[in-house]
């Protein structure tokens, strides 16, 4: 059995640099199945990990793949490494771009149609399957083999028969940020980073308010506008998403419990099972049974 070590939960922002005289970036087989790396970057990322079961952890999404998975993640999306947890020889490939890499207007080209409709899909996650995802692995695991040029026509080609497939599944992520006016931004940051700061902790409302500076009506419906939710829902769910990855680390259900800030074990499964659907411990059951 391996342990993992990692129990920082704070998501981390990856800085992507493209390869030298190129555009975009390829990675071959990054080895990171030891290291939990919850993180974001505002590229946009098509994986390919074959030789492996896992799990695929993408913003608010979680499920397992089995045996190989392609994914296609927008901007700003949070997510897992994909290899996370994995112990058997596999294979990963990781294509990163930055939306206007080619360009500002390269992709408001007609001929480009399909392919703006899926980088469009994209920004909430979509996977492949079937044929698709078997073409497409074998495709990727070449690409290095050609000359930079080659490899741009190639990763071209690659989004065209993406687009055109009908083997895809959307995955509903949301990205990180929104689009809403940088002071709203601004303090809603402020309201994630307190409660990333103090989640484990019992969490006074007025404290959480007072960082807004609005009023406790005002407060209710800033949150409920920039969100879609209450502040006692959203915090739910940020609990709930660190219990996750706490089992997933394979702490038992009692340590997920208490680490993610809730009081007793009851309400923590009464609370897992409302917003997952299933209790704790079948969720770690069901997602760990394929690491050991």
């Amino acid at each position: 059995m391996v342990i993992f070590e990692q129990k920082n939960m704070k998501i981390k922002f990856e800085d992507i640099r493209p390869d030298s005289d190129s555009s975009f970036r390829i990675l071959l087989t990054p080895r990171l199945h030891n290291t939990f790396l919850w993180h974001y970057h505002p590229e946009y990322e098509l994986v390919y990990i074959e030789g492996a079961n896992g799990t695929r952890h993408i913003g608010d999404h979680i499920s397992r793949y089995e045996g190989s998975d392609l994914v296609f993640i927008g901007p700003n999306v949070p997510h897992l490494n994909f290899d996370y947890g994995v112990q058997t020889e596999h294979h990963k490939v990781v294509a990163q771009l930055k939306a206007d890499f080619l360009g500002k207007d390269f992709f408001q080209a007609p001929e480009m149609k399909d392919v703006r409709n899926l980088f469009e899909q994209a920004r909430e996650g979509v996977s492949f399957f079937g044929e698709t995802k078997k073409e497409i692995g074998a495709r990727l695991k070449v690409l290095t083999t050609h000359h930079h040029f080659r490899q741009l026509l190639e990763l071209l080609d690659i989004f065209q028969t993406l687009a055109e497939s009908r083997e895809t599944q959307a995955l509903g992520a949301k990205p990180l940020q929104n689009e809403h006016k940088f002071a709203d931004q601004q303090r809603l940051q402020r309201i994630y980073h307190f409660v990333e700061q103090h989640y484990r902790d019992r969490i006074n409302m007025e404290e959480v308010i007072a960082l807004s500076n609005l009023s406790n009506a005002a407060f209710c419906r800033y949150f409920k506008r920039m969100t879609g939710m209450t502040f006692t829902t959203f915090l739910s769910q940020y609990r709930i998403n660190q219990a996750k990855r706490l089992l997933l680390q394979h702490c038992n259900v009692s340590e997920a419990c208490f680490e993610s800030g809730f009081e007793n074990l009851s309400h923590f499964n009464k609370t897992f099972k409302k917003i997952t659907g299933e209790n704790p411990k079948d969720f770690r059951r069901r997602h760990l049974q394929q690491v050991y």
